[in-house]
């Protein structure tokens, strides 16, 4: 079915069309992952992010926050954890923002005492 085609009629109106796709089978999700795996090796890691998380294939969200943690990228480390979901991963970002946030407020404490 041409979904765009179905719902040219609503453009007008600025809406936000939600559509569905049929659920993938173990055979698709495989040979998804085999690409992702294969793209991520290559260094397309926002490719190989695509594909994994079509799949939900939490190993290459893992995988891929360990990149992006790598690379610095911690919030992007975290969505990918939590989305993979390896709770331990993302438990210890959330731990080391926990903290950062702490000290933040103790040092504006500090240096506005009177608010």
């Amino acid at each position: 079915m041409d979904y765009k085609k179905a719902f040219e009629r609503f453009k007008e109106q600025n809406v936000f069309v939600k559509t569905t796709i049929s659920p993938l089978d173990g055979a698709q999700k495989v040979a998804l992952n085999r690409k992702g795996n294969i793209l991520y090796n290559q260094g397309d890691i926002e490719g190989a992010k695509r594909l994994f998380l079509t799949t939900g294939y939490s190993d290459g969200l893992s995988r891929i926050g360990d990149y992006y943690k790598s690379k610095g990228r911690v919030l992007d480390a975290l969505r990918m954890y939590w989305i993979a979901p390896d709770r331990t991963k993302a438990g210890l970002i959330i731990e080391q923002l926990s903290v950062l946030i702490k000290n933040i407020l103790q040092e504006e404490k500090k240096d506005h005492p009177n608010e």
